[in-house]
């Protein structure tokens, strides 16, 4: 993504979040808030006047539940502009290294938790398949998990290097 590109889409986002009227329904609503620093209705903010939320640390917490959204009176896309300003982000080449390791983990396994032995037996206890329906049970299916995140680039925005 090139500079015009995420100008472009940050300019959207804070468009639609110019409407805010900071009520701090978002917030109060949000799961994450309650556990971590995340406080929604600043991200918001500091998104409708500056690209300082790109380097956010906050804007990581949040888990995507959608829960600010659905209760925003003013019908704000809250978490869908969270996700655009990720996606600026981590073309900026800034991404968490947790969020890198999962990353790669997807890229490597196929999903983001890859299920080991001591795993295989906790779901056997529980009445569970060894495996889920995941590309762990279907390995055939990882090379086209890994064929369509090279594709769209996604090897390159979690390479180690892109360090923030």
């Amino acid at each position: 993504m090139d500079q015009t590109d995420a100008a472009n889409v940050l300019k959207d986002v804070s468009s639609e979040l110019l409407t805010c009227m900071q009520c701090g329904t978002c917030s109060g609503s949000c799961p994450s808030g309650r556990y971590t620093s995340m406080v929604t209705r600043k991200i918001v903010r500091m998104a409708r006047v500056n690209k300082r939320v790109l380097k956010d640390i906050n804007l990581w917490m949040c888990t995507t539940c959608y829960t600010c959204q659905e209760r925003c009176p003013r019908q704000i896309k809250i978490t869908d502009a969270i996700l655009a300003i990720r996606t600026i982000t981590v073309h900026d080449g800034c991404i968490l290294p947790e969020h890198r390791r999962v990353s790669q983990l997807v890229l490597q396994y196929g999903h983001a938790v890859p299920i080991n032995d001591a795993v295989k037996q906790k779901r056997k206890k529980l009445g569970m398949e060894a495996l889920p329906e995941t590309v762990h049970k279907y390995p055939d299916a990882l090379l086209d998990v890994q064929t369509i995140l090279k594709s769209c680039k996604f090897d390159e925005l979690v390479a180690e290097g892109q360090e923030e």
